[in-house]
C-alpha cells in the first residue's frame, strides 16, 4: 500500500452514491483511515445504518447541500440504474473525480451521462472487499489528473489490493477472472463439501474441511513467492492420493478446458453487457 492514514491524513469529503454491499465495504474501510464529513445518497431505509459523525445519509441528490464539494463521487449503484441516476451528478464534473464500481458501464457510456469533461475512473473490485481482501483493477479516463488517480487509488486500497491498466478493454477479462472469480472458489468449496459427505464424512466436518482447506490454501498462496504450479507440485507425491485426484482434474477435457472455457464465456458476457 502507498502511505498510511497517519501520513496521508483523513480521506477528503466523498459523495457515495449507493450504500449496498460494496459501497458499504468501501465506507467501512475509509472510516478506518479517517474520513472527512461526507454524504451518501441511497433511498433504501437500510442505508440509514451507515450514518455517523463522518457521513450524512440522504434519500436523493436534491438533499445534498448545494455548497458541498466532494473530492470524489463514488458510483456504487446498480448498473441498470445508471441512466436514470448519473445525470443528476453532472454538476460535480468540475472539481470532483467520478470513481465507478458499476460492472459493465464503460467510461464513454458514463461520460455521455455525466459530461465529456468529467474525469472518470472505472474500477472492477470483487466481493472479498468485504473483509479487506479484495483486488480491484482500475482504468482512468484521459481527463483524470494524477492527484485524482492517487485519491482513487487510496479509496480502493481501503478494501484490498489495487492494480491499474490503461486499456479499458482489459476490464472484461478482469471481470471474468477476479470479479466473478469468488463464485468459482465458492463452487469448489461447495463441491468439496458435497464429495466429502458422499465419502461418509459427517456434514459438519465436511463443511469445516472444505472451507478451511480453501481459505487456508488461499492464505498460503498469498504468502508464498512461489508459483501456484510449484505449490501444487509440492503437495503431489508421485503415486499418492493427490496425484490420483489430479489425474482426474487435470485430464485435458476436465479443468484445463473447462476453466479456460468458463473465463472466455464470462469475458464474452462482460463485453456484451458493456456494449
Amino acid at each position: 500500500m502507498s502511505g498510511t492514514s497517519s501520513s496521508l491524513g483523513a480521506i477528503p469529503p466523498i459523495l457515495l452514491v449507493g450504500c449496498g454491499r460494496m459501497g458499504g465495504a468501501m465506507l467501512s474501510g475509509w472510516r478506518e483511515q479517517g474520513l472527512a464529513p461526507s454524504y451518501a445518497v441511497d433511498p433504501s431505509p437500510a442505508a440509514a445504518s451507515f450514518a455517523g459523525p463522518d457521513m450524512t445519509v440522504v434519500a436523493d441528490m436534491a438533499r445534498v447541500p448545494a455548497g458541498f464539494a466532494p473530492a470524489a463521487v463514488v458510483l456504487a449503484v446498480k448498473p441498470q440504474n445508471a441512466a436514470a441516476t448519473l445525470p443528476a451528478y453532472q454538476r460535480f464534473a468540475v472539481g470532483s473525480v467520478f470513481l465507478s464500481i458499476m460492472a459493465g458501464r464503460t467510461i464513454d457510456g458514463m461520460a455521455a451521462l455525466l459530461g465529456t469533461r468529467a474525469p472518470i475512473v472505472r474500477a472492477m473490485p470483487n466481493t472479498p472487499a468485504a473483509v479487506r481482501q479484495g483486488v480491484t483493477v482500475a482504468c482512468p479516463s484521459a481527463t483524470v489528473t494524477r492527484p485524482q488517480r492517487d485519491l482513487c487509488d487510496r479509496l480502493l486500497q481501503a478494501i484490498g489490493a489495487v492494480a491499474w491498466v490503461d486499456q479499458e478493454g482489459l476490464l472484461d477479462p478482469v471481470t471474468a477472472v477476479s470479479g466473478s472469480g469468488p463464485a468459482y472458489v465458492f463452487l469448489l468449496a461447495e463441491l468439496m463439501e458435497k464429495a466429502a459427505i458422499e465419502q461418509g464424512i459427517p456434514a459438519e466436518l465436511a463443511r469445516l474441511l472444505a472451507r478451511r482447506t480453501v481459505s487456508g490454501s488461499g492464505a498460503l498462496l498469498a504468502a508464498s513467492p512461489e508459483d501456484a504450479s510449484a505449490l501444487r507440485v509440492a503437495v503431489t507425491s508421485p503415486g499418492g492420493t493427490t496425484a490420483a485426484a489430479l489425474s482426474v482434474m487435470m485430464a485435458p477435457e476436465a479443468w484445463p478446458r473447462t476453466v479456460s472455457e468458463a473465463i472466455a464465456a464470462a469475458t464474452r458476457r462482460s463485453r456484451e453487457l458493456a456494449g
